[in-house]
């Protein structure tokens, strides 16, 4: 997951540093780079719907076994036995429902395509670090939509993430300004020993196109809380397994796409975002970006594939943690292959902006101890195991007898003991830290 992901971040960034017209000009000024965000967008939809192959193996392996499918299920623990058991059962997925997907890719459709606006202005280290702040918008709409309550140490990690977010961004505009202004000088430096005229000054300020891909990102980030908030909403309802909603949001994305192109390419004297024949001649033309668009769309099924490993043999927050780990890998890449520099004291800011970013999902994940002044007098933050991630975002500690289910209530955890293994007849709600004796 660790490598997958980051190189896929890596290979957008040099897929957008692909020189594609006037490649032949002395002057580069004039090279016209690649910069498509809805053909990658689409390139990341068909890696998605590379998922369907390890369904497509199990599938044939069964029949082949004569054996009925064995898809993975979100969960691993089995239902109590009882009346009850198949209320616990969410109905499957199939049929028209699956249109249900249709409504998370396009949010994911809308949500890549900002972000790769915003990768066209921003570095690819500033690119991942501004996700970052995606923890503040799922929270959010966790809190709105889904009935959630977050406590006030959560809420403080929330304000870290941003403040670290921020300041990434800010010292990454400063760190181009500074070595723009470092090549203008040793560009004209050189050429007052010929005759040629110096280039002309760019206009617009470095500090200011970052800051624009920054607010792309960051605007990207409520559709794809967006995506995971309507996501969550049908994995509670409907059972399916993950790589098989991941390769339907992938079809369905790609799909939305080739509908919309007739329509965006009416566009295409507004913005050369939209003129998607001209895109498709510079990628067929120019083997880099050809190969590099093969790279990204693997990439992206096989860190859909590894993450969902993760997630389900060891626990989300060591995804989140791998996820981290990934923003700090890309950023090391990055330095070693030039793409960014170190500047003094400019680029502390930036180790400053990350640190807060990381210590503010740490905190967000119950992964470090609260300060005590933040921590919730009913339920003090123990270490940091496997279940951290479902109690972080508990609605409540007490469940009351009644007839709903742990499920419509929002929360997670809990074991239903069946009626007919009590004495009075009546359901006990017992924590699974404590399980019943039978």
């Amino acid at each position: 997951m660790l490598i997958t992901g980051s190189s896929n971040s890596l290979w957008s960034k040099y897929q957008d540093m692909q020189c594609v017209e006037n490649c032949d000009d002395p002057n580069p000024a004039r090279h016209v780079l690649y910069e498509q965000p809805v053909w990658q967008t689409l390139q990341m939809f068909l890696g998605e719907m590379l998922c369907f192959l390890p369904v497509i193996f199990t599938w044939l392996r069964s029949k082949r076994a004569s054996q009925p499918v064995q898809l993975p299920v979100d969960s691993e623990e089995e239902p109590a036995a009882g009346p009850k058991a198949q209320l616990l059962q969410p109905e499957p997925l199939h049929g028209w429902r699956v249109l249900l997907l249709w409504f998370p890719a396009a949010c994911d459709l809308t949500g890549t395509t900002l972000m790769n606006v915003g990768l066209l202005y921003t570095p690819v280290s500033i690119y991942q670090m501004t996700r970052g702040a995606l923890v503040l918008f799922v929270g959010v709409l966790s809190v709105i939509f889904l009935r959630r309550r977050l406590w006030l140490y959560q809420w403080m990690s929330l304000i870290t993430v941003m403040a670290g977010v921020s300041l990434v961004g800010f010292s990454g505009s400063l760190i181009k300004d500074a070595v723009k202004d470092t090549n203008a000088t040793a560009i004209a430096a050189s050429t007052l020993l010929e005759d040629v005229p110096p280039p002309q000054p760019i206009e617009e300020p470095e500090i200011t196109k970052v800051l624009v891909g920054v607010f792309f990102i960051l605007f990207a980030q409520v559709f794809t809380a967006t995506q995971f908030v309507v996501e969550e909403k049908i994995m509670a309802r409907y059972s399916v397994a993950p790589l098989v909603a991941v390769g339907y949001e992938g079809l369905f994305g790609a799909l939305s796409i080739v509908l919309a192109m007739p329509l965006l390419a009416r566009y295409a004297d507004v913005s050369p975002f939209f003129d998607l024949p001209r895109g498709w001649y510079q990628m067929i033309n120019t083997p880099t970006v050809l190969y590099s668009g093969l790279v990204i769309a693997l990439s992206i099924s096989l860190f859909n594939f590894f993450g969902l490993s993760v997630t389900r043999h060891v626990s989300a927050t060591a995804r989140s943690l791998t996820d981290t780990c990934r923003t700090l890998s890309i950023w090391i890449v990055s330095l070693g292959l030039g793409w960014e520099k170190l500047l003094w004291p400019i680029s502390v800011l930036q180790v400053v902006g990350f640190s807060l970013l990381v210590y503010g999902t740490f905190l967000f994940n119950s992964l470090v101890t609260p300060p005590k002044f933040l921590r919730p007098p009913e339920d003090p933050i123990a270490a940091p195991d496997e279940d951290a991630e479902r109690r972080t975002l508990l609605a409540e500690h007490v469940l009351e007898e009644t007839a709903a289910l742990p499920a419509d209530l929002g929360q997670s955890g809990y074991d239903v003991m069946p009626p007919h293994e009590h004495p009075d007849g009546s359901t006990v709600v017992v924590p699974v830290a404590e399980p019943p004796r039978r």
